[in-house]
């Protein structure tokens, strides 16, 4: 288990949550998780540090952060409304404001669609967040699609591209990707050479 996720989880919510911190970062360790892992939620985190001083509430986005991939079935389409449902779950055991518990879930639930609405700025730290390997070099945006691929194993190759193509098309049509981060030009980059290769 990584003690370096562990302390920023203690520094968050402070040593008596232990217990869920270490449920966490179990979960991101599930075995059929090739992307959706530790390594990811670090990074997640870090970006958060970066952006923090534009958002309203960083530790409610860092918390967010920590469930925002929590439940995560490639088989399922439901994994953002089910981390937001144990969010909910377990936060208020912590003694969370019912206030605070409702701005993370509603956070979580926001990573469907990545499509904060105007003046969000909590959402739009979090997005930026999560979405920041679509802007990564060449190089660590190959590795980010390798993994997604894995994850999706059980699907053969045609309907997995067929849906992995929507999937982009989708990051495509948004408005814009990022609302902070100067990371669009390189993103939508990566986007288009990917769905040239598919």
């Amino acid at each position: 288990m990584s003690e370096k996720l562990m302390d920023r989880w203690r520094s968050l919510t402070g040593a008596e949550a232990d217990h869920l911190g270490r449920e966490l970062i179990s979960r991101y360790g599930e075995p059929h998780r090739r992307y959706h892992t530790a390594t990811h939620l670090e990074a997640v985190l870090a970006h958060i540090d970066a952006l923090a001083g534009h958002a309203v509430d960083p530790d409610l986005v860092r918390l967010a952060a920590w469930f925002h991939d929590a439940v995560y079935d490639p088989r399922r389409g439901d994994n953002e409304e089910r981390s937001a449902r144990l969010a909910e779950r377990a936060l208020p055991e912590l003694g969370m404001p019912a206030e605070a518990v409702g701005t993370v879930a509603r956070l979580v639930r926001l990573t469907l669609t990545h499509a904060p609405e105007p003046g969000d700025a909590d959402g739009a730290v979090l997005c930026d967040a999560d979405l920041a390997i679509l802007a990564s070099s060449p190089e660590d945006y190959a590795a980010y699609t390798a993994a997604v691929r894995e994850e999706y194993s059980f699907v053969p190759d045609e309907a997995f591209r067929e849906g992995r193509a929507a999937v982009l098309r989708s990051l495509l049509d948004l408005p814009v990707i990022f609302h902070i981060a100067d990371f669009e030009a390189r993103a939508r980059a990566n986007i288009h050479a990917e769905l040239e290769r598919l």
